[in-house]
């Protein structure tokens, strides 16, 4: 591991960024300004276009750079895990989302995990009383899901994919509380569980349709969709019409973000209704 040691000028006001290629439009500056305002705090968080190739020696000089900390999207989160001292839930996901300084040393962390989770507790309180959840996908984000569902005392994860080997090699990974299936049998496990998540991109704007029965679920199920891109996904709006409780994407977005805030600016911030207000117009508006 390299080692990334943080200078400090004292001069500047603290500030981090957001490292990704491409550097799509992202909500994190909108989130992070918002709590920076309303906290009160000095500080900076933008945006940094970074190439694959350029990735380490930007991490290397992140300090001098003037940033704090850094949150990393695609395609750098495997890297960002090589290049720092992960915690445990980084390492078993195996990707690093949010990197700070502590003792002088460059710290990794996944928040996608306590995202999803604290999403969960604040939309659907008492979900985790159930034993069977369903997973759909086995992507980097089901990694975080599986991680968090765990470690939350979920009993039966069950993990459906398109690839059944991805599936499988996650089950692998986890052991013998998360159980593959073949996605022609998702209809089978429906009337068990208790929990369904989709980390698929089914269902998103410019994606097919995610073709299941809510119909089929028992009616304590709890339903969350990561995806925020319609606000409303069509198993959402099934699962509500249901009477279902739901956990939207958009609560996961601006609940995996407290915990970088925290670290970098000293302060842990609140997901609010008027933040979640914020980032949504914006969403509509673009």
């Amino acid at each position: 591991m390299v080692d990334l040691t943080v200078m400090t000028s004292g001069t500047k006001p603290p500030a981090a960024c957001l490292i990704g290629w491409p550097a799509a439009h992202s909500r994190s500056p909108l989130i992070h300004h918002y709590w920076l305002r309303t906290l009160g705090i000095e500080g900076g968080y933008v945006i940094e276009a970074v190439p694959p190739d350029e990735f380490k020696d930007f991490l290397f000089r992140l300090s001098l750079r003037g940033f704090v900390g850094a949150n990393v999207t695609i395609p750098h989160k495997e890297q960002a895990l090589a290049l720092s001292k992960p915690d445990a839930r980084a390492s078993a996901v195996g990707a690093a989302n949010t990197l700070w300084y502590e003792d002088g040393e460059l710290r990794s962390t996944n928040t996608d995990v306590e995202g999803f989770i604290n999403n969960l507790d604040a939309s659907a309180p008492g979900w985790d009383g159930r034993e069977d959840a369903l997973v759909l996908g086995a992507g980097g984000s089901a990694r975080a899901v599986v991680f968090g569902l765990l470690e939350r005392g979920i009993k039966r994860v069950h993990l459906a994919n398109r690839t059944s080997e991805r599936s499988s090699a996650l089950a692998d990974q986890f052991g013998a509380g998360v159980l593959p299936v073949a996605w022609d049998a998702i209809s089978e496990l429906l009337p068990r569980a208790g929990l369904l998540v989709n980390t698929t991109s089914l269902g998103m704007h410019g994606q097919p349709a995610l073709e299941l029965d809510v119909g089929k679920l028992p009616s304590h199920a709890v339903v969350t969709d990561l995806v925020y891109v319609p606000l409303q996904t069509p198993l959402l709006e099934a699962s509500r019409q249901r009477g279902l409780k739901t956990a939207d994407g958009l609560g996961m977005l601006l609940h995996q973000a407290v915990r970088g805030f925290e670290l970098w600016f000293g302060r842990r911030p609140e997901v609010t209704a008027e933040l979640r207000a914020l980032v949504e117009a914006d969403l509509t508006n673009t």
